[in-house]
């Protein structure tokens, strides 16, 4: 696909490092002028100079009208890849900044603010395209991290209500649910990540190519690791059996703490 999104605006949040940094360089590779937002300016600079793009740092929720006057008018892509983990993260997470508020906050509310500032311009020219980085958390669960696997749930909703409402008049949407990717989110994961997670992780490239290619198979779920999808099939034809299954791997994890 070199070259299919030339001359497009980009928006990647989040993107100083991880999966979004390698989204960015994927859509600059693809001749895209590429909006790098993430809250650490540094890594936001460092990440747009060597693409030859465009540093935005700040707050994922607030990008989108900076982003638009930075690119001459016009977000073509917007990428909705920011989120937060919080390890140690069960039910009884604290509700405040440091856990349920933030997680919800970046995982959930920064999608719906940005596809509130994006949709008049896209449905009014009759396109755009909306990428939400969700996780395989958001189509399964994830043991040890309660507040990451329901705001990843949440976001795929509101991903899934974007496509169904909105693709006849020219949004396209994609989710992407990748299980680990070797990122700082996954290291912070700790002994859970170690056991469900690293054994498969992949590179952030990996994503950054299974996404590109479902955009041009014009698929909504992108999903890096292909056995998700067998997970995700086996959650929804017997739910008692596949929570039984996860619940032997948190007492698996339980008792290796």
């Amino acid at each position: 696909m070199v070259g299919a999104f030339q001359g497009s605006g980009v928006v990647v949040t989040g993107a100083g490092g991880g999966i979004g940094a390698a989204l960015a360089r994927r859509f600059a590779a693809e001749g895209a002028r590429v909006v790098v937002n993430d809250l650490d300016a540094e890594r936001a600079k460092h990440v747009a100079e060597e693409i030859g793009g465009i540093a935005l740092p700040g707050d994922a929720s607030a990008v989108v009208d900076d982003a638009r006057d930075a690119l001459g008018g016009a977000v073509d892509v917007y990428c909705a890849n920011a989120g937060v983990a919080f390890g140690g993260g069960d039910a009884d997470a604290p509700l405040d900044e440091t856990g349920w508020a933030t997680s919800w906050e970046v995982n959930v509310m920064a999608h719906v603010r940005a596809a509130h500032a994006l949709l008049p311009a896209w449905l009014e020219r009759g396109n755009g395209r909306f990428v939400s980085t969700v996780s395989a958390a958001g189509l399964l669960t994830m043991i040890g991290a309660a507040p990451y696997a329901v705001t990843k749930h949440g976001a795929l909703a509101f991903a899934e209500w974007l496509s169904l409402t909105y693709r006849h008049r020219g949004v396209k949407v994609h989710a992407i649910c990748p299980q680990g990717v070797r990122t700082d989110m996954l290291a912070a994961t700790g002994s859970a990540g170690d056991l469900v997670l690293q054994p498969t992780a992949i590179e952030p490239e990996a994503v950054a190519d299974a996404l590109l290619k479902g955009i041009e198979e014009d698929r909504f779920l992108i999903l890096p690791h292909p056995e998700v999808a067998e997970y995700y099939q086996a959650r929804a034809g017997d739910p008692d059996r596949w929570l039984s299954g996860m619940n032997r791997i948190q007492r698996q994890w339980e008792e290796s703490r």
